[in-house]
């Protein structure tokens, strides 16, 4: 995986990624023209048209937005059309009929007080192999938003990862029948990233600003003791807190919401053999910590995550020949959290055959004067 070190203004952040991570944004634009065309039949020039319509919300949303990623698109050659059209793949690719529709998946877990002292919050990444040549960390440093450490897609400016205040935010992709020409939800991720506080991060995203449906696992510390954690439901007619228990929750790739489930529809075909067992063992996995009074760290969500059981369909996401071909994916990264003590792991592959690596977010204190 790629290593960015981002700075400056949104533009010149823009055109760092676009110059220095050219090849991954091309296997971004290679991966999507082709899956649009082989299983929803549209040609690249019709995708850019879908991606133009979000344009006006994202203007009123932030329009520093756009301005990043015209630098993206002058840094890597390509047309602003395209770069804006990698960032609304997923309102493309997700909304519409069942046997068409593709997305990523992911198996998402999160902890804090009073279950763990510490805020921890962590995910698996499941998608199309193709797709691990795409793969960027990146770094950035600005002297008027938070800094930022994330994983994402070549050419994509906001996914998963956390700042320096605390503040992270992973994805469930959801497949659902209907969109808005809102924000697209990657740009609704790297929102919270430019979030310095729980409430400016929930804010953002309550009044149904967002496209599509997904859930963004939201987590926030204050200290030891003093954190949180949301799984939120986004949708176009807004949004739902999904985990019960405020200190736990665990989320996949369907709708839990009956709210937001009747507003948009559940795509997601393959829900019961697939992400409904993937959503109950970890619901299983924690309830075990639990009732054993296991320390839960860092570690455990490294086990979590390495978890092969129902393989292929398990939490470490192993290729399904038996799915449609569109729908086959495998676990491409993984990533844990603590946001209490700026700890952040990502393990560049599958976490039951690769290791996990250490990295910390700049703090503010730790900028130069």
């Amino acid at each position: 995986m790629k290593i960015l070190n981002l700075e400056g203004t949104a533009k010149e952040i823009g055109r760092q990624h676009g110059e220095q991570g050219k090849k991954e944004i091309d296997k971004s634009m290679e991966t999507y023209e082709r899956l649009f065309y082989e299983y929803q039949g549209i040609d690249w020039k019709t995708v850019r048209e879908r991606a133009l319509i979000h344009v006006p919300a994202i203007e009123a949303f932030d329009s520093v937005l756009l301005d990043e990623i015209e630098g993206v698109a002058e840094g890597s050659g390509l047309a602003f059309e395209d770069i804006l059209a990698l960032n609304a793949r997923s309102e493309i690719a997700l909304t519409g009929d069942a046997h068409t529709s593709f997305s990523d998946g992911c198996t998402s877990i999160c902890t804090s007080s009073p279950l763990t002292a510490d805020t921890i919050i962590g995910q698996n990444w499941d998608w199309k192999a193709t797709q691990k040549d795409s793969l960027l960390m990146m770094n950035i440093e600005r002297k008027d938003r938070p800094n930022i450490l994330m994983v994402t897609e070549g050419g994509i400016i906001g996914k998963i990862g956390c700042n320096e205040h605390a503040v992270g935010v992973g994805l469930n992709a959801l497949h659902s029948s209907k969109k808005s020409d809102g924000v697209p939800i990657h740009l609704g991720l790297r929102s919270i990233l430019d979030s310095a506080s729980l409430h400016e991060a929930m804010g953002k995203i309550q009044e149904g600003q967002m496209a599509s449906a997904a859930n963004f696992m939201i987590g926030y510390s204050e200290g030891a003791h003093h954190g949180m954690t949301f799984h939120v439901e986004v949708s176009p007619f807004g949004i739902a807190i999904t985990n019960k228990e405020a200190s736990h929750g665990v989320h996949t790739n369907h709708i839990c919401s009956q709210e937001i489930q009747m507003q948009v529809g559940e795509g997601n075909n393959l829900r019961y053999s697939d992400s409904e067992i993937r959503k109950r063992r970890a619901e299983q996995l924690l309830a075990q910590a639990i009732q054993n009074k296991t320390e839960i760290t860092e570690e455990t969500f490294k086990i979590w995550l390495s978890d092969t059981f129902n393989a292929p369909n398990s939490i470490n996401h192993f290729v399904n020949k038996q799915a449609p071909v569109h729908r086959r994916m495998e676990t491409i990264f993984g990533i844990v959290m603590n946001l209490t003590k700026n700890r952040i792991y990502i393990c560049d592959g599958m976490p039951v055959d690769h290791p996990f690596q250490k990295y910390t977010v700049k703090r503010e204190k730790e900028k130069q004067v």
